[in-house]
This record gives structure tokens, sequence and C-alpha cells, in this order.
């Protein structure tokens, strides 16, 4: 895989954007409509972006940020990095999870306070493992999916954001080589 990161990003133009200053309920209706735009043919991402008060991109907003956001205290429990030396990581979450009586409260309840709780109160900022540089061979865009499970990759050139980098396109390339070269 020698082409770089460039060659198979989506520039940021192409994403629907949301203010992390929404709501709760706006960013549920703003994946809705993404989702339905994207299914019908008028759109071509389902990802927001989601950007700060000066217009920067600070993150991306899925279903699964949205459930997060619904327990935002939730990746408080778990530190990802420790969580990997554990060996009974289920006994751990669950003990943790019973402990902070997550999920305690009827879905409807939680979905009240959907109209306080802003984007910005629950996403995940960007790390350092999610971030390219435009230029990089596709190949360590390749590990860093593989060894840290990202669905996207934030794409980088000069210090600014550009595009993302999703894993269907790196494995849709991945799958088109296999048929080439096998002759499939």
């Amino acid at each position: 895989m020698n082409e770089r990161v460039r060659d198979f990003m989506v520039p940021i133009s192409k994403f629907p954007m949301i203010s992390e200053a929404a709501t709760f309920a706006g960013a549920v209706m703003a994946l809705e409509r993404a989702q339905e735009e994207y299914l019908s043919g008028k759109k071509e991402q389902r990802i927001l972006l989601i950007q700060d008060d000066e217009g920067r991109i600070v993150g991306k907003l899925s279903p699964i940020d949205v459930v997060r956001g619904l327990e935002p205290d939730y990746d408080k429990l778990v530190d990802e990095q420790a969580s990997s030396r554990v060996v009974n990581f289920d006994y751990v979450i669950q003990s943790s999870k019973e402990r902070a009586l997550l999920w305690a409260k009827p879905l409807d309840d939680l979905c009240s306070l959907a109209k306080d709780v802003l984007v910005k109160d629950f996403i995940r900022h960007p790390t350092k493992s999610q971030t390219i540089e435009s230029d990089e061979m596709l190949n360590i865009a390749f590990h860093r999916f593989v060894m840290f499970r990202h669905d996207s990759l934030f794409v980088m050139e000069d210090g600014k954001l550009v595009g993302l980098l999703r894993f269907s396109d790196v494995y849709r390339e991945i799958v088109r080589r296999i048929k080439e070269v096998c002759r499939l």
C-alpha cells in the first residue's frame, strides 16, 4: 500500500457540521437528518463533524457518541489504557457499573435531560493515535485502524485538519487489491 492518506481521505467540506454548543436533542436530530440524506443520496457523508465557537473541528459525532451522551460519566469509570492489562475486564466493567448505578434511571427520564446536555459535554476529542498526516503512507493508517480500533482518522496538513480517512475506504482498497492480485 504505497498510496498516501490524502489519496483516500474525504475532505472536511463534504461532511455535515454541528456546533459543540448544540443540545443532545439537537445532535440526535442532526444525526438522523444526516442519515436520511445519506440514504436518499443527497449527501455523501453521514458522520457529523463538531465545530467549536471559532469554527475549528474538535471532534466527530456518531450514534455511539449519542448513547455515551445519555451517561456522560461512563467514560470516567474505565481507563482504556489500564483496561488492556486487566484479565477479567467484564468483571471490572460490571462492578463499576453497579457501583455507579449507571442506567438506573428509566430511559424516559434520561431523555428528558437531553435538552440540558450539550454536545461539548460528551464528545471525545481526537487522540494522537486518531490523527495522521496527509502525506503518510496508507500502511501507517492501516496499522492505526488495526491497533487502536478507530473507525476513522483525522487527517492533518500543516497543523490543520483537512479531512477524515474512514476505515471503510481503506477496507475497500484492501478488497480491491485482493481481487486484483488474486484475480477473484
